[in-house]
């Protein structure tokens, strides 16, 4: 994690990351204001409170009420070394908690990372750079030997070359990646998590059975998600780029609706038309660019290239963002091995909605199978051990696709997860299968797991694939597992021979997709300096349901975007406006204003934790609208889950409406023990609220120019990096 520090007044330092601010002092004795904890300070509150954490965690995961337990932490200075401490933790505990859990919970505090890393001893390394945003390279911390060369299926280029490769061109864009966390917590299966240090936003995920197969992916990844710019999906991209002379792409074109708002002649074709306006209702305006915004411009869209004849189709971005998220997208050594991955991930996930959705029962892999693979073996026996059932099931339906599934069981919460992986190698397949069921997960993790239910309609709505695209945590049917398979086992194999591996690999996964009637388009994306593509298959790759584009668009944020950027300027006309669309536009009431508008505010403000009935609520408190304010605060007190501090501020506001809106009642007879109960400057911020003098409170201002907006301007600073150099692509 990259931590930034400012030099304030005095002895006074500011520490900036992720969406936190921390400040230190010094003690009045060492010539500081004692203002704030010193740096000495934090340190010691960090070993404590990560102890406590793990307390928390083992007790919430058993339902063991905390509320009697204490802890605390006294340092044990040596006289004659006050560099050498001794921490002391004590943990008192209720009378009726079990010895077996005493014992656990003190285990428990074994696990503290702070003091894992204390006593590892962690290295310093101290140096001057000529700009803190340089060196890429220098925060992944896992630097291969260059003379190694480590294959392994599927890659066209050793491990220790392709994160050289990937890793420079991140250092060549100016993204500095930092490796946020590392897991290992059973044997080959490797996970770990990346994110541009500037932009924390950026992150992916990578897995393997080794260390740098979990780097090369994560690195895969993140530089696939950059040329598919998946990172920035759904969110703003400013003015600047709104109005640039391209947006996504250099070879994007833009087309105008026709009359009536009639969807362009140039966008789609015949066969994607029939998939995604079957009823002719689909319109232009719902095709617009959510990320500029730019309805003028027309419908942006780009192209792909149909695979069955290699004509180019457009499809609009709109279109796109909707509905297919990351499914299909990949980046490779070379196009054939990007091809290879995207198809896999597009098999794996379209099979895996059929099997679950039709709750299909699949066969076993018999043990001496499974045996030829060791590894994978050994991974599944640490699971074991640890008290968690798996099963292995071959997903291919009879041979016909090359996926398979690994299921593990939790009996300590009867929660279950299958998790799938594809490719043509039923090895590779297998082992993706395994890792993608551990990865970025502890064991604690797996408490987290929905139970398996007979209720066919909980597993078929369309939600519910949502949730297993995104993290595999969706449910899973108990019917999926009962002994009387539905298919034979198959041990299938569809991997190509050679050298050209990968080329023989995608045609024979393309081939699936003709032989099943689908067409394939897709769209290479090489301007970054690495390979990457995204592959469409209407009616079969998308995540999202096709009546999202009328009923579910992403574009919906420009009905509201502008104006509630600009909230403090509006006019009470304008208010008015704006509130008949919240009202009139079937918005879930808590849902977040950030995700309706594309917006990634701090977390840690309002404006991040804002929901749609909040701010409602203070639209009528703006238009002196305090029946309506009183029922919505009521609302939001009952159901809204927000910081304590944002409660406090709505009971104030509940009580002083009730009186306010009560013929019989006085706001000066209750005002002195108001402010006693909720503090003068909460006071004053609610009575301003009620009376018109303070509008829209704890909502900073802001515009469409997202001044103050720190945490978006820095997702805006990282796509820029991306649109700078596709224009200098186009122009070589």
């Amino acid at each position: 994690m990259e931590i930034k520090v400012n030099f304030l007044d005095k002895l006074r330092l500011e520490a900036k990351f992720d969406d936190f601010t921390v400040i230190a002092d010094q003690p009045i004795r060492y010539k500081g204001d004692g203002s704030a904890p010193g740096p000495f300070d934090y340190f010691l509150a960090s070993s404590a409170l990560c102890a406590a954490y793990f307390v928390k965690l083992y007790c919430n995961t058993r339902n063991i009420p905390t509320e009697n337990i204490r802890l605390s932490q006294n340092n044990i200075v040596d006289p004659e070394n006050r560099y050498a401490q001794i921490f002391k933790i004590q943990v008192e505990l209720p009378a009726d908690i079990s010895d077996k859990d005493r014992q656990g919970i003190l285990r428990s505090i074994e696990r503290c990372t702070v003091k894992k890393v204390v006593q590892e001893g962690p290295q310093f390394v101290i140096e001057e750079v000529e700009s803190l945003d340089a060196d890429a390279q220098a925060l992944l911390t896992l630097n291969p030997d260059a003379d190694a060369a480590t294959y392994i299926l599927g890659k066209d280029l050793p491990l220790e070359q392709t994160i050289a490769n990937m890793s420079g061109l991140l250092a060549g864009l100016g993204i500095k990646i930092e490796i946020a966390s590392w897991r290992n917590i059973i044997p080959n299966v490797w996970s770990l998590h990346i994110r541009d240090a500037h932009s924390p936003m950026c992150f992916t995920n990578g897995k393997g059975a080794t260390k740098e197969s979990a780097l090369a992916s994560a690195l895969g990844e993140y530089i696939e998600r950059l040329s598919n710019n998946h990172f920035y999906a759904g969110s703003f991209w400013g003015e600047d780029i709104a109005n640039a002379e391209f947006v996504h792409y250099p070879n994007e074109k833009w087309f105008k609706p026709g009359k009536k708002d009639a969807l362009p002649k140039e966008i789609l074709d015949a066969y994607s038309l029939a998939i995604y306006n079957p009823d002719k209702e689909l319109r232009g305006s719902h095709l617009i660019d959510t990320n500029s915004g730019n309805a003028e411009r027309g419908i942006c869209s780009l192209p792909f290239v149909r695979q069955s004849d290699g004509e180019t189709v457009y499809f609009p971005s709109n279109l796109i963002e909707n509905l297919f998220a990351s499914n299909g997208m990949s980046a490779g050594n070379t196009l054939a091995e990007a091809q290879v991955q995207c198809l896999s991930e597009i098999f794996e996930r379209a099979v895996k909605r059929e099997i679950l959705e039709g709750e299909i029962v699949l066969p076993d892999v018999p043990q001496d199978v499974l045996a030829k693979y060791p590894g994978i073996v050994a991974g599944i026996q640490g699971l074991e051990e640890q008290g968690f059932p798996v099963l292995v099931k071959d997903a291919s339906l009879g041979g016909q696709y090359p996926v398979m599934c690994v299921t593990l069981m939790n009996p300590r919460t009867g929660g279950v997860f299958a998790s799938f992986g594809a490719h043509p190698s039923f090895e590779v397949a297998l082992e993706r299968s395994l890792t993608e069921l551990l990865q970025g997960r502890s064991f604690e993790g797996l408490n987290d797991l929905p139970q398996p239910t007979f209720v066919s309609q909980a597993v078929t709505e369309p939600n519910n694939f949502v949730e297993h695209f995104i993290d595999s945590s969706g449910v899973v049917s108990w019917r999926f597992f009962s002994a009387k398979a539905d298919y034979e086992f198959v041990e299938w194999d569809f991997s190509g021979q050679g050298e050209n591996s990968n080329v023989d690999e995608a045609a024979t996964l393309f081939g699936i997709l003709a032989e099943m009637g689908k067409e394939a388009y897709m769209a290479v994306y090489d301007q970054l300096g690495a390979t990457a593509c995204r592959i469409l298959v209407p009616g079969y790759s998308e995540v999202y349901p096709v009546e999202d584009l009328i009923w579910d668009n992403t574009n919906k944020a420009l009905l509201f975007r502008n104006d509630i950027l600009n909230l403090h300027q509006l006019d009470d006309d304008a208010l008015e406006a704006l509130l008949d669309r919240l009202e009139n536009n079937e918005l879930d009431d808590y849902s977040d204003i950030a995700t309706l508008i594309g917006i990634e505010f701090d977390e840690n403000t309002v404006w991040g934790q804002l929901t749609v009935l909040e701010l409602k609520l203070l639209i009528h408190l703006a238009l002196e609208q305090l029946d309506d304010a009183q029922d919505l605060t009521q609302a939001f007190l009952q159901y809204n889950d927000n910081s304590v501090e944002r409660g406090l501020f709505y009971q104030a506001l509940n009580v002083v409406l009730e009186v306010t809106l009560d013929d019989e009642l006085e706001l000066d007879d209750y005002e002195t023990n108001f402010r006693r109960m909720f503090g003068n400057e909460r006071m004053d911020a609610v009575i301003g609220s009620v009376n018109g003098s303070v509008r829209f409170y704890g909502l900073t201002p802001t515009s469409m120019k997202l001044e103050g907006l720190e945490r978006h301007q820095r997702l805006i600073d990282s796509y820029k990096k991306l649109h700078v150099a596709r224009a200098k692509g186009r122009d070589q």
